[in-house]
């Protein structure tokens, strides 16, 4: 997992969760980080995710405004 903090935007590279609608290249806002290193996010689409990088989940951090907007 990149190193991100509260209100950084990011995007969503893979996750093995299987019941999500989550695709890569969603884009969303950390609200919160766990004391077990869970970054929680409000993707575009209104959902929320703990990604776990223990569990394989990879977000990337979204640099510039222009590429932050909603997918």
């Amino acid at each position: 997992m990149i190193d991100v903090e509260v209100g950084d935007r990011v995007e969503l590279v893979h996750t093995n969760d299987p019941y999500t609608r989550l695709t890569p290249g969603t884009r969303g806002t950390v609200t919160f980080i766990d004391d077990r290193g869970t970054v929680h996010v409000r993707w575009g689409d209104g959902s929320q995710l703990g990604m776990v990088a223990q569990a394989g989940d990879q977000i990337r951090k979204v640099a510039d405004a222009a590429a932050s907007e909603q997918r």
